[in-house]
This record gives C-alpha cells, sequence and structure tokens, in this order.
C-alpha cells in the first residue's frame, strides 16, 4: 500500500573516510572530529526517518487488511443472505419478494464497489510522487464550497474564509484534502437551520501554522475520536448522514505524506473541528 521507505545516503561514506584519514594523519583534528559528529547526527536522522517510514508502512498494511477482511465481510454477507431469500422465493414463485431481493443484493454489490474503489484510490494516492509548491488552501475552500451549493442550491450556510491561507504542498493532494473537509462540513451541518462553517488557520502552541475546518454541525463523542480517521470507519448511521467512511482516512493519509499532523475536537450536535498541519512534502 505504502511506498517503501528510501535506502539511507551512502554519499556521506567517501567523506567519513576522508576525514578519519585525517584524523590519523593529526590534520585539523578538531575540524575532523566535528564534521565526523555532523555527519553521524544526519545519518540517525535519515534513520529515525525511516524508521517512522517502516512504522507507518506497517500500520497502513494492517489497517488495508482489517478493511479487506472486515469492511467487504459485510455486504457479502448481505449477499449471501438474500440470495438464499432470493432462492426460497423464485421455489415458491413470489414475485414480489424476488424482486426485493435481487434489489437488496444489488444494492450491496454496488457497496462493495463502492468499498473498492475507494480502497484503490487511497492506494494510488499513498503511492504518488509529490510536486510541492505553494498552495493557496483559502482558493481551494471557496472553490469547493462553490461547487457545493450550487448541487444544493436550496440549502443555506455561513462560510467564512481566511484569506491568503498560503501552505506547501501537492497541489492536486491538497485540493483531495479540502474538498473532503469542505464536504464532511456540508453534509454534517445540513440539519441545522443556521449552518456556519469557518476555514482558517492559528498559530500552535510551538508556533506551528495550524490550519482548521470548523462546523457547528452534527459534531461526535470525542470518546470514539480514536474512530475518526479509520478507513470505512463511520460515527454516524449512513440514513442520517450518508457515505462510507473514507474522508477522513484520505485526509489523514495526505497530512502524513507531508509530513504533519491531523486531530479533531467536537461535540455531539454542538459541531466538530479537524485541525491539521502540513510543515512540508
Amino acid at each position: 500500500m505504502t511506498q517503501p521507505p528510501e535506502p539511507v545516503a551512502v554519499s556521506a561514506v567517501p567523506a567519513v573516510s576522508a576525514l578519519l584519514q585525517q584524523l590519523r594523519d593529526g590534520s585539523d583534528r578538531a575540524a575532523a572530529e566535528q564534521e565526523i559528529l555532523r555527519i553521524t547526527a544526519h545519518l540517525e536522522d535519515q534513520l529515525n526517518q525511516r524508521s517512522a517510514q517502516v512504522v507507518a508502512a506497517n500500520q497502513e498494511l494492517e489497517n488495508f487488511s482489517y478493511s479487506v477482511s472486515h469492511d467487504l465481510r459485510a455486504p457479502l454477507s448481505t449477499i449471501d443472505g438474500f440470495s438464499r431469500l432470493l432462492e426460497g422465493a423464485v421455489a415458491k414463485g413470489n414475485a414480489e419478494r424476488s424482486t426485493h431481493y435481487l434489489q437488496r443484493i444489488r444494492l450491496g454489490v454496488g457497496n462493495i464497489n463502492e468499498l473498492i474503489a475507494a480502497l484503490l484510490a487511497v492506494s494510488r494516492l499513498l503511492r504518488a510522487p509529490l510536486a510541492p509548491q505553494t498552495v493557496d488552501l483559502g482558493a481551494l475552500a471557496e472553490a469547493a464550497f462553490a461547487g457545493l451549493q450550487e448541487a444544493d442550491p436550496g440549502r443555506a450556510a455561513h462560510i467564512t474564509v481566511q484569506p491568503a491561507l498560503v501552505a506547501q504542498g501537492d497541489p492536486a493532494m491538497l485540493r483531495q484534502l479540502v474538498d473532503h473537509l469542505a464536504g464532511n462540513a456540508w453534509k454534517f451541518t445540513s440539519k441545522k437551520a443556521h449552518a456556519a462553517i469557518a476555514v482558517g488557520r492559528q498559530a500552535g502552541p510551538d508556533g506551528e501554522t495550524v490550519y482548521f475546518f470548523k462546523d457547528n454541525g452534527a459534531g461526535f463523542d470525542m470518546a470514539h475520536a480514536e474512530k475518526l480517521f479509520g478507513i470505512f470507519q463511520r460515527m454516524h448511521v449512513s440514513s442520517d448522514f450518508p457515505g462510507i467512511g473514507a474522508g477522513l482516512s484520505t485526509v489523514q493519509r495526505i497530512v502524513m505524506r507531508h509530513g504533519g499532523r491531523v486531530w479533531a475536537e467536537a461535540e455531539p450536535e454542538q459541531g466538530a473541528t479537524i485541525y491539521f498541519t502540513l510543515p512540508g512534502a
């Protein structure tokens, strides 16, 4: 699923050999020792990064295995159950029940297709190379909300987007990130008479830039927050808010590809705020 970690650079090896020779010769010993320490620290940093990538790759594989074994099994069981019922209805010549069971089977097949498409999309996202540049997240958000409003002209929502929300990242991936977050905010405020959505940024405790999408919608119980970014994990029943639970999982993977973090704060019926950082590709 994830890209394999890149090998640690070996370009430092000849330099270290030359520095060791300097130490043996006794020429500029202090400078050689400092340079060896610098190169060693750089290699340790690379190893730590590769270790983190391996951990992330293993976690992604575990998540994918769970999705295949658990999330795809449910609609398959539904299809199997209704196919057995269909067999009985056909044997009894009950055309009305047969039609009903066929509709449920088709619904199950459609659900499987949707789940597989989401898995493939996440897989492609994780393998795609990054092409970082300066991106205006505010402009992307305004375009996303304009499209949502056009598709649902009857909706009334007060939307505020801070100006100049620039970030460094891959434009295509960040567009996906913004589209998912905007779509979530739009969806989960759909039952509010006075929907309010805000997009902006603030300074984190260590000075880093933290971006956010905030809404006053359905929210969720923070006791279940660990499920929020899992693929096909839902915080609400599909009859209230449609979807398969892949949006925030995709958001998390995009943020992680850029070396950032993503988290949420929420209260039931009081709305939710999704925070994320984008330190760079």
